[in-house]
């Protein structure tokens, strides 16, 4: 371990919230990091299942912030960031375990070019680790994101290049571009703020590098629970706050139509999956929400610095991409 009193090459933030033995061998891989010249911040949400006691002793670059309710995973995070001053930010989810060199792998290509100000890890099933959970977040035009690779073979992992941009399971930001996107949208609460904050970062210029070599072994929704009404509800309602808030008019025009037919088809498939209630109190909410939203979306699209060709060529066209949740990570071009 590095115990320089040097300033960290980056701030690692985890929000935990009752994750239970997960965090405990979340922070011990991440102990065990190649690249030691980091400070993590481990905000904890008003836990109530002894995770944060559970934990071994921790050495002096990491420090407990623990907060008197759950704040969420936008917030919390954004705490966390705030308390910190490296250069770059990368987030962990407690139900993450690292490889020992994910923080190296990570930062030397988010390093490698000035245009990148966001990058991704390669996530793999924690409990199925000849499957993939993730290779970059995806979006299409009508409104749609999705981890790119989610639950297909190892095989198919792409090599490093672009994508829209990373999930924040695992994944790192230029401090400078996060903070002066204002980094989560708090109201997401959890579940999609990192799409939008990808979105925003995209509408500046902004470009994301999806790792290969980062690697991360996720349990996926492993607090939350995997499509439980807390994950479909959260989904739904951020998702079409996501495509209000961040598609430039032009394209909100052209597009809306189907991003209704898209929450439509949602319902429907609600009902025969026993979802219906936190998918409808979703739709509800995003509707009842769309005043706050509107008056983000005005100072979201004064910022935008890139032409509408260039944003469109970022989004995922391909409809067997689209239906397969495949990946759309493609050679990275200057």
């Amino acid at each position: 371990m590095n115990t320089k009193a040097t300033t960290p090459e980056v701030d690692v933030i985890i929000v935990n919230y009752n994750a239970g033995t997960m965090l405990r061998d979340c922070v011990e891989a991440l102990a065990k990091q190649t690249l030691d010249n980091f400070r993590v911040f481990l905000i904890d949400n008003a836990s109530e299942d002894g995770s944060i006691e559970a934990l071994p002793p921790l050495d002096e670059r990491f420090e407990v912030i623990k907060l008197d309710e759950n704040t969420g995973f936008a917030k919390g995070n954004n705490i966390g960031v705030a308390r910190g001053n490296a250069p770059w930010v990368a987030l962990l989810n407690p139900d993450a375990y690292a490889e020992p060199d994910w923080l190296y792998q990570l930062l030397t290509m988010a390093r490698s070019k000035p245009s990148i100000v966001m990058a991704g890890s390669t996530q793999i099933d924690a409990n199925h680790r000849h499957l993939l959970d993730g290779a970059g977040d995806l979006y299409v035009p009508i409104g749609f994101a999705w981890r790119g690779l989610w639950h297909h073979p190892l095989e198919r992992l792409p090599e490093t290049g672009e994508v829209f941009g990373p999930c924040a399971a695992a994944a790192a930001y230029r401090r400078d571009a996060f903070e002066a996107a204002g980094g989560f949208d708090e109201d997401f609460f959890c579940y999609h703020e990192d799409v939008d904050l990808a979105f925003r970062l995209r509408l500046v210029g902004g470009r994301a590098v999806q790792v290969r070599e980062a690697v991360v072994y996720h349990e996926g929704s492993g607090v939350t629970g995997e499509q439980s009404p807390f994950v479909v509800y959260h989904g739904t309602r951020n998702r079409t706050w996501t495509f209000i808030k961040d598609m430039p008019f032009i394209l909100c025009v052209l597009f809306l139509p189907l991003h209704v037919g898209l929450l439509s088809a949602f319902i429907v498939r609600a009902i025969f999956k026993g979802q219906f209630r936190p998918t409808i109190t979703g739709v509800r909410d995003s509707i009842a929400g769309l005043g706050k939203i509107f008056r983000k979306r005005r100072a979201v699209q004064a910022t935008r610095q890139i032409t509408i060709f260039a944003l469109l060529r970022t989004f995922t066209w391909s409809p067997v991409t689209f239906f397969s949740r495949g990946s759309d990570v493609r050679p990275w071009r200057d």
